[in-house]
């Protein structure tokens, strides 16, 4: 009799498994998802929601492989990725569930406080490799990104290189926390995080992207009128057929309480 209790319990829990809502993707996303999460299955809670990390590309590829009900992404969906799903017949869904300043960051003893987009290039394809070059101490300059399957990298790489290729050999970093770490140990590290992750570990640099006109700081108020010049879209993505599944946690995501984690997170609102 034990023995049989004991099979349906394992059988119940393999089951509330199986059956558990999975959100895989940017972990620029995670602290929103999570926490979302955490209330949704407050209120609903016979729901079970695991939400994981491992960059946007890796949650996108997660969705075509039918391993997770919601890709989150800090990157628009790549045409081609799109075109695979579609050739396999699938069909995908995309919500704007908050929007993201991008921070670049230093260490606090560096001098440095603006930087234009131009030397910025120049620091992350390794034409500037001495922080003396913009206006720091004689110093090496150890740039920090994201790996390959990031959203950040994409989004970075596309506004801040203009799609020119990162130095060879750049410190590749598997988690933002990776990144804020790293830059906070090191004197002449430079890096880039969603603004969410900002803390008194790190220095966020001034960014001007009109030639050395105006540089503005990473903020949700700069960021939302629009003169913080490196802000992005966070998105979920989820497959037509899974709308059931997927629909209402991310209907809870994008109402009024959902907006309010958005905020509370450091997020800008989508709505």
């Amino acid at each position: 009799m034990r023995k049989t209790i004991v099979a349906i319990a394992l059988l119940s829990s393999a089951l509330s498994v199986a059956q558990a809502q999975k959100i895989k993707g940017s972990d620029t996303m995670l602290p929103l998802s999570q926490k979302a999460a955490e209330n949704y299955m407050k209120i609903n809670p016979s729901q079970t929601v695991v939400v994981t990390g491992g960059g946007s590309g890796t949650g996108i590829s997660a969705l075509g492989e039918g391993t997770t009900d919601i890709a989150q992404s800090s990157r628009r969906i790549k045409f081609d990725e799109r075109q695979k799903l579609q050739k396999d017949g699938k069909s995908v869904r995309e919500v704007i569930v908050a929007y993201d300043a991008l921070a670049v960051i230093i260490h606090p003893d560096n001098k440095v406080r603006n930087l234009t987009r131009e030397q910025l290039e120049g620091i992350f394809t390794g034409k500037v490799k001495n922080w003396k070059e913009v206006g720091g101490d004689d110093l090496t300059v150890i740039p920090y990104s994201r790996e390959t399957s990031s959203g950040t990298y994409e989004f970075f790489k596309e506004s801040i290189l203009k799609n020119k290729n990162y130095k060879n050999g750049i410190m590749s970093m598997p988690a933002t926390g990776a990144i804020i770490q790293s830059v906070s140990q090191t004197k002449g590290a430079i890096g880039y995080v969603g603004m969410a992750y900002l803390n008194g570990n790190v220095k966020a640099i001034h960014v001007s992207c009109d030639g050395g006109k105006t540089f503005v700081e990473p903020s949700v108020a700069t960021a939302k009128d629009g003169t913080y010049p490196i802000v992005r879209a966070l998105l979920y993505y989820y497959m037509d057929k899974s709308e059931n599944r997927a629909k209402p946690f991310i209907d809870y995501v994008m109402s009024d309480a959902g907006q309010k984690i958005v905020s509370d997170i450091g997020f800008i609102t989508a709505k």
